[in-house]
């Protein structure tokens, strides 16, 4: 009972850190631009896991890597974080922080299909009403407070918020099939981007036109993004009863996201954003019940 409030504990902490997620985002990415962002925050995310993976004893499978492998490492890391985040980053200075986080959240259903064609897992019925359900609230997210007009405003952010799901789940997908320690796989990923980012940048405006802002909330999205909340509920995964449980609690963030939303980042909250988020969040459990 008490490993089990100890998992609670953990995971409510990580949800809370992932919850101010967006608002990091949107505010971040209106002080420096996004590749700026990306640098400060894939760098930040690599020293986290480098620290992880020292503790964990994990920096001698370096010498094991062979060429095949420091190669996939490299692809995995510019799928994610590197075209993964600049896809999304774009997508959030396109759309309002409501709007740009909840249609990243389709990925779980994306996720299922990848898993029947990729990794040949049993195709289940459910999945489609799933993600018809889903699909619906990302209409209702999309049109930005005004369904009935039957028009997607801003379609090209909506494009690339919801397709940065498509890169997600591609990412995993591999990371599935290629095995391994999760933690070491990561920091390779993050290495690698990191180094494709600072070329990137360096080719592009380096580190003009910087605030401390910007830079701040780039560092805290790295450090909460995919580095201490990583580890934080990996603790709650391994603490609890039933991964079930902890994974549940997840979707209470995109809903807590809203209210740092509505008063950081000053946004009004639609009624349409509320109905698509719960539709989203209605087809991914349905996805997860085991009765078709």
């Amino acid at each position: 009972m008490i490993n089990q409030k100890r998992a609670y504990l953990y995971a409510g902490i990580a949800i809370f850190f992932w919850s101010t997620i967006a608002t990091a985002f949107k505010i971040g990415l209106q002080e420096i631009n996004l590749i700026q962002f990306l640098f400060f925050a894939s760098w930040t995310s690599f020293l986290i896991l480098l620290i992880i993976n020292v503790y964990k004893g994990n920096l001698k499978k370096i010498s094991d890597l062979g060429l095949k492998e420091i190669a996939l490492s490299a692809f995995m890391g510019a799928l994610n974080p590197f075209a993964y985040y600049l896809i999304l980053f774009r997508a959030y200075e396109l759309l309002p922080a409501q709007v740009a986080q909840p249609l990243n959240m389709i990925w779980p259903i994306v996720l299922v299909f990848f898993s029947v064609i990729f990794l040949g897992q049993k195709f289940r019925a459910i999945s489609f009403l799933a993600l018809f359900i889903s699909f619906i609230g990302v209409y209702f997210i999309s049109t930005q407070g005004d369904p009935w007009s039957f028009q997607v405003k801003a379609p090209l952010g909506v494009a690339l918020a919801a397709g940065s799901s498509i890169i997600w789940s591609a990412y995993w997908i591999l990371n599935v099939k290629k095995g391994g320690d999760e933690t070491f796989q990561l920091g390779l990923n993050f290495f690698f981007a990191a180094i494709f980012i600072s070329l990137l940048l360096l080719a592009i405006d380096g580190f003009q036109n910087l605030s401390l802002l910007g830079t701040g909330l780039a560092v805290y999205s790295g450090v909460f993004e995919m580095g201490i909340t990583f580890l934080l509920w990996i603790k709650a995964m391994k603490l609890s009863k039933s991964n079930d449980r902890i994974s549940n609690l997840v979707y209470i963030a995109p809903f807590l996201s809203l209210i740092f939303i509505f008063f950081l980042v000053g946004e009004q909250i639609y009624v349409t954003s509320l109905a698509g988020l719960s539709l989203i969040v209605l087809g991914i459990l349905l996805e997860k019940i085991r009765l078709f």
